[in-house]
């Protein structure tokens, strides 16, 4: 016998629980699996490239070219199977297990695989719970940017009679990948940080504003020899009172403080302009006076 080693895909599947189910009406659920098998499962793995090995009595062993389509092909078996079941009670359902791995396999005369490949398909296959699809990371790695299902890291696990552990992932079939928000949402203080912000700004443009149109465009009306104290009374005099907390929270005055040490040093800063000094500016805090 001749035999050719090869890199494949493998899916495995079975029927969860399929003793307990043929135990209480094996005419039924053999009728049942048949029916599945000619008009969902067979024709999808056919769309998919795949070819059947074996059938295993309740289940099969399935190679295909390309994990893409090996796991494509067991979503849309687990996601029809969710369809038949639908209004079926539990104990008459059938749910398949399936494990999908990308390995080295022994491809012999008649076609029958062989090899580590096989092996560690079917033991995921073991391991995966009624309705899911568990993948060693090999296939994982083929596939991840492709999928919008939810996947759970399962982890390293030691699987039965393989020599090395295999990370493996979970896919639950009908559960849609987590939704990644576009942007990061605005914590709400923040967003108070920037709306303070915007209004410190125009309070620059405002006052800019009033010592060019009320003080720089000002006709001069001292005379040559007033003196030069007289000329300075022309520019802009702005001073910035205290802003007062009104949030009711007393650990937020620090707030209030920067906003106005902040939007002082920012009027400072308009060319020929005097701003009085926060220090003279926080000697009125919490004063009721008039704003004269």
């Amino acid at each position: 016998m001749t035999e050719t080693r090869k890199l494949a895909a493998i899916l495995v599947s079975d029927v969860v629980g399929y003793s307990r189910l043929a135990g209480t009406d094996e005419d039924r659920i053999l009728a049942r699996l048949r029916a599945l098998r000619s008009d969902l499962i067979d024709p999808i793995i056919a769309v998919h490239n795949g070819r059947v090995v074996k059938r295993t009595g309740d289940g099969a062993i399935v190679e295909f070219r390309s994990v893409v389509d090996a796991v494509r092909c067991a979503i849309e078996v687990q996601s029809g199977m969710v369809e038949r079941n639908a209004g079926l009670p539990p104990e008459r359902r059938i749910e398949f297990r399936v494990g999908v791995h990308l390995g080295d396999v022994v491809e012999e005369s008649d076609g029958d695989l062989m090899g580590d490949g096989v092996n560690i398909a079917a033991r995921l296959e073991g391991i995966a719970k009624p309705g899911t699809i568990c993948l060693s990371e090999d296939a994982y790695r083929q596939v991840k940017s492709r999928l919008d299902l939810a996947v759970s890291d399962l982890g390293t696990i030691q699987l039965k009679n393989i020599a090395e552990p295999v990370r493996v992932y979970s896919l639950a079939v009908g559960r849609p990948a987590d939704a990644k928000p576009t942007k990061p949402a605005v914590p709400k203080q923040r967003s108070i940080f920037v709306l303070l912000g915007a209004g410190i700004v125009a309070l620059i443009v405002i006052a800019g504003g009033s010592w060019y149109f009320l003080g720089a465009n000002r006709p001069a009306t001292v005379t040559s020899n007033a003196p030069a104290a007289r000329a300075d009374a022309t520019h802009l005099s702005i001073v910035v009172l205290p802003f007062t907390n009104l949030s009711g929270d007393p650990s937020q005055d620090y707030f209030a403080d920067g906003i106005t040490e902040n939007l002082t040093t920012d009027l400072s800063r308009i060319r020929n302009s005097f701003v009085i000094a926060r220090n003279t500016a926080f000697t009125f805090k919490g004063k009721n006076i008039p704003i004269k």
